[in-house]
């Protein structure tokens, strides 16, 4: 295992521990004012025991300080699902994207509402992610979340004259555990690929 992946999710410990933080919405001003686009981008590495594997998001929000601003789903969607078989081999879809401050940020968080596991057969949907995805038939498995929150660590800089794509690696095959057949239990992993 990579050492990014195992110090990739922290979790939220060091920052609960120091107060707490504070949200910020996609519009605020930034250290330099204004706001710039910035794209937050999704891949896995691969993980074999299942079909399909939907992870339903209620959040992605990148770090400034001590300050959390949060990144939109496409299309104003209050959550968004991704297919995390179908972002394999390189395969990676959009998960968010809107207007950010102009700023230094210095980590991205996931917040994870929902996760099953299909067993049985693929999903057939055109695109790995959406605000909805038909479950595929067969035999289905809820994920016990044993964390809701995944974050990586990386500097990047929105500017008026970027608009930075970050690109995640949601880690399957280390997210995901199986200590008995039908238990399956997740934990987030992320991994920060690149920002382009």
């Amino acid at each position: 295992m990579r050492l990014s992946s195992i110090l990739v999710f922290t979790g939220l410990l060091a920052v609960a521990g120091c107060g707490g933080t504070s949200e910020t919405s996609p519009s605020g001003a930034g250290g330099s004012g204004g706001g710039g686009t910035l794209s937050v981008r999704i891949t896995d590495s691969p993980f074999s025991g299942a079909r399909a594997v939907y992870i339903t998001f209620s959040e992605v929000s990148l770090q400034r300080g001590s300050d959390w601003t949060r990144v939109p789903f496409p299309d104003g969607a209050p959550t968004w699902t991704c297919d995390l078989k179908k972002l394999e081999n390189n395969n990676e879809d959009l998960l968010a994207t809107g207007s950010v401050p102009h700023d230094n940020f210095t980590a991205v968080r996931l917040v994870v509402q929902s996760a099953v596991v299909y067993t049985d057969a693929v999903n057939t949907s055109p695109t790995p992610c959406a605000r909805t995805l038909t479950p595929p038939a067969g035999g289905a498995f809820p994920m016990t979340l044993l964390s809701t929150e995944g974050r990586t660590n990386g500097t990047f800089t929105v500017t008026a004259n970027t608009a930075p794509t970050v690109v995640l690696d949601f880690d399957g095959e280390s997210s995901i555990t199986r200590p008995n057949p039908a238990d399956y239990r997740m934990t987030p992993v992320l991994r920060l690929v690149t920002v382009r």
